[in-house]
């Protein structure tokens, strides 16, 4: 399987930014970089093996899930970190824009649809995302198989403290139906069941379909990229930076998640405790 991801990714330091990547210091943006490269390789890349003892011989493995991975990393000026990150030349290519920083996710749409017709998935991230699941992209082709490639099913996002309230939060919950409303009808096909491995499992239109990222396949991509509104920088769904990760997906596909109760079928990590910490603070913790 050829696979194709983009990440959109910037750093300015700024007193008054409110985003991570506007934080005096470089280092926590510079490790969720490159955890979230060094994640994609390790988990989908061809260079994996198995240690036999008796022979003292490393032997190839996963080879049925091995993948050709490519990865391009959208800046813009010279506001970005690559400079800094120790990881191998070939892990990723770097493509430099004058865009501005919250657009540089239709920068990433750009690569994507100039790429059509080569890859078997094409891919989104923001910078400060990474993948802990091997078996990520053979889940969301199950469940395209049982949906249809109109259905589009986004990770559900998370952060993990050991010292906070919760060990684990999942922080992109439900808006307020009017958020969305304009952009999608959650009453098609509001519910899908299946089962796998034996378990039951529900996915459910979602009043919040932004993850920071995006995984579709080739027939998702090309018929996405047809369409009329494909890059037309719309950006009235929250912000900037939300538009150009989601409004695009919400107009195209009827966008699921996995329901709480079985959240982590499919998530990706966001870096960091910044919507964990807010429990307890700014979010109560609800009575079961």
């Amino acid at each position: 399987m050829r696979i194709l991801v983009t990440i959109a990714h910037f750093f300015n330091p700024d007193s008054k930014g409110k985003h991570a990547s506007q934080r005096k210091d470089p280092r926590p943006r510079l490790l969720a970089l490159s955890q979230s490269l060094a994640a994609l390789h390790q988990l989908f890349g061809k260079s994996q093996s198995i240690i036999n003892i008796g022979q003292k011989l490393a032997f190839p493995a996963n080879q049925m899930q091995a993948n050709h991975l490519d990865i391009v990393i959208c800046t813009t000026k010279d506001y970005h970190l690559l400079n800094h990150l120790r990881l191998p030349a070939h892990f990723y290519e770097h493509y430099p824009t004058k865009a501005e920083p919250l657009l540089l996710g239709f920068e990433c749409q750009a690569v994507l649809r100039d790429c059509l017709g080569q890859y078997d998935y094409y891919c989104f991230l923001e910078d400060d995302l990474i993948l802990h699941d091997p078996w990520f992209f053979i889940k969301l082709n199950w469940f395209t198989q049982q949906a249809s490639d109109l259905c589009l099913l986004q990770p559900n996002r998370y952060e993990v403290s050991t010292r906070n309230l919760n060990c684990k939060a999942y922080i992109d919950g439900d808006l307020a139906p009017r958020v969305t409303a304009r952009f999608q009808n959650v009453n098609e096909q509001p519910e899908l069941k299946g089962k796998i491995l034996g378990m039951p499992i529900t996915f459910r239109r979602t009043l919040n379909p932004h993850a920071g990222c995006y995984f579709l396949n080739a027939n998702q991509m090309a018929y996405w990229a047809s369409q009329s509104y494909f890059l037309d920088r719309d950006t009235s769904f929250v912000s900037p930076l939300e538009s150009a990760a989601t409004l695009g997906l919400m107009k195209t596909f009827r966008v699921y998640k996995t329901a709480p109760e079985h959240a982590s079928f499919l998530e990706i990590q966001h870096f960091g405790t910044g919507f964990l910490n807010l429990i307890g603070e700014q979010i109560g913790l609800a009575v079961s």
